[in-house]
């Protein structure tokens, strides 16, 4: 009894071991290649599966995500001969897991050295300035040849980033003068445009002052013009009636302007600022002449108003307000 015991309980481990063997669970986002006698002949997808033990062995486990390596910087020299530090990041899949376990060895160092032999290739035909300021476009290229390198490995690159270009510290300086350089220069003519700006506003300015003030001086031209033409119509029309009157007989009109201007002359004389006190010999003969003409105007004046109106009955005729003979 003691013998079959122990070949019981040898089957009944043999028994464990081939369920355990045969039995595969393949977790979410991996697949495994399953060798029988060391051939390639099938894959495990994730879930539960079954293989023949003994015979079938899971060859490779392989992660069927999007992954990622770092590309460790390196030194690369641009073609105008500028020597530059980059580092960068590489995303790739598995899309077909027997070629990427039996096309290549060591998928990920296969990656990353192609990567990095790209980038040496690809940045060295640029020259510095395209280098730090076209990234997207050297991505670009890096991830089509790359891409086009691995697709018979069954891997398919998503992406390449190129993360950090570190120029030469020397070359970073020389950078900086010249941007600030640069900025300069725009400041300048900046300031430049603005000193023009400032100066044709002034002149536009002053011109439109300088129009307003010719307008002006036209505007009041022209009305002094039409003052002294309406002065010099009145001076006509007066002129004409006292032609008018010595031509009809009346000598006193006469006397009347010459004694006014007379007057007026000798009113200008005292009023001067700088006349205090004026002394003159005077002929006053010609001036109670001249007062006689205009008591002689204003006696006719009144005659002829007086015999013009009738006086009415039982008025007394005044004894004032007669001009006096002189």
């Amino acid at each position: 009894m003691f013998g079959f015991d122990i070949f019981v309980l040898a089957l009944l481990l043999l028994f464990v071991v081939m369920v355990i063997s045969a039995v595969k669970i393949v977790p979410q986002g991996f697949n495994y290649t399953v060798e029988r006698f060391g051939r390639y002949t099938r894959t495990l997808t994730p879930g539960l599966a079954l293989i023949i033990p003994f015979i079938d062995r899971v060859g490779r486990k392989l992660n069927m995500m999007e992954q990622v390596i770092n590309v460790p910087s390196q030194e690369v020299i641009t073609r105008d001969n500028a020597m530059v530090r980059v580092d960068g990041v590489a995303f790739f899949q598995v899309l077909d897991a027997p070629r990427a376990s039996y096309e290549v060895t060591n998928l990920e160092r296969a990656i990353l050295n192609l990567t990095m032999t790209n980038i040496r290739t690809v940045m060295g035909s640029m020259d510095l300035d395209k280098l730090l300021s076209e990234r997207d476009e050297i991505n670009h290229r890096l991830l089509t040849v790359v891409d086009d390198a691995t697709h018979s490995w069954g891997v398919k690159v998503t992406r390449i980033e190129i993360k950090d270009i570190e120029p030469p510290r020397d070359l970073v300086d020389a950078m900086a003068r010249q941007m600030k350089a640069e900025r300069d220069k725009r400041a300048a003519i900046l300031t430049a445009e603005g000193e023009r700006q400032a100066e044709i506003l002034a002149a536009e300015g002053e011109k439109q002052a300088q129009i307003l003030a010719a307008e002006g001086r036209r505007e009041a031209a022209f009305r002094d013009a039409e003052a002294r033409e309406r002065e010099a119509e009145a001076e006509a029309r007066a002129t004409s009636m006292v032609s008018e009157a010595i031509a009809s007989g009346d000598v006193q009109a006469i006397n009347y302007f010459v004694a006014n201007n007379y007057v007026g002359a000798l009113k200008a004389l005292a009023e001067a600022p700088n006349q205090k006190v004026m002394l003159m010999p005077l002929e006053a003969s010609s001036v109670i002449g001249s007062v006689a003409g205009i008591s002689e105007i204003a006696r006719e004046a009144f005659s002829r108003d007086s015999a013009a109106a009738p006086e009415p009955a039982g008025t007394r005729p005044s004894r004032g307000g007669s001009v006096p003979s002189v």
